[in-house]
């Protein structure tokens, strides 16, 4: 039986804003990378060259709620 005085982590770190993530200055990962592209061609948009890791996270969330491949 689960302890009941153990709350729910709700502050949980596994989803950080790209802004407080440590690398996210380094260029963006192949992986984010074809996936941007997939999601701009659907969207019909281009994707700038030489984005960083947290620019291309960004732009990734802004494209899926756009194509409605959102969370």
């Amino acid at each position: 039986m689960a302890d009941p005085t153990v709350e729910n982590d709700t502050g949980s770190n596994t989803i950080k804003d790209p802004d407080d993530w440590t690398t996210g200055d380094e260029p963006a990962t192949g992986a984010q990378e074809s996936y941007l592209h997939t999601l701009a061609g659907e969207a019909h948009e281009d994707v700038p060259e030489g984005l960083s890791k947290a620019d291309a996270s960004r732009m990734i969330d802004e494209l899926q709620e756009k194509t409605g491949r959102g969370r």
